[in-house]
């Protein structure tokens, strides 16, 4: 084991973690105009993806039910890009939908990844102690 796979599941929590915040500033977007606002009023399919980003960006950046949550967010954010984006060309850079691929991609490697040990999740299973946690945990 080399010094950087112990770090690996604390790394994977700063991944998790960055990622729920910058898919919740999408959600603040939708509903409190924070940090900017989305033209109005929006439809319903907007506000139902808002929820379940709001929600689910909730839950995995605590660490809390991170598979399910996470798996919902994956998704989510490929109806988002298929519904909203690929229409409109089929090169992401052109229709701008890397960032739902990202967030689609890096939400389905925590489903099988899990949340790191800087998690609420491993805290109630008594791995909430990161220096302690072994590398192959996750």
């Amino acid at each position: 084991m080399t010094q950087l796979d112990a770090w690996a599941p604390r790394v994977l929590s700063i991944l998790r973690i960055m990622t729920a915040l910058l898919v919740i500033a999408h959600a603040t977007t939708k509903f409190f105009g924070f940090p900017t606002t989305m033209p109005g009023p929006l439809p319903g399919i907007i506000v139902a993806a808002g929820v379940i980003e709001l929600v689910t960006g909730t839950l995995i950046a605590l660490g809390l039910f991170t598979r399910p949550a996470a798996f919902l967010a994956s998704g989510t954010m490929a109806a988002a890009y298929f519904m909203g984006h690929a229409p409109q060309s089929f090169w992401p850079i052109v229709n701008q939908g890397e960032a739902a691929i990202m967030f689609c991609f890096v939400f389905f490697y925590l489903v099988f990844a899990g949340p790191g040990s800087w998690s609420l999740d491993a805290l109630f299973r008594g791995r909430g102690n990161a220096s302690a946690a072994p590398a192959t945990y996750r």
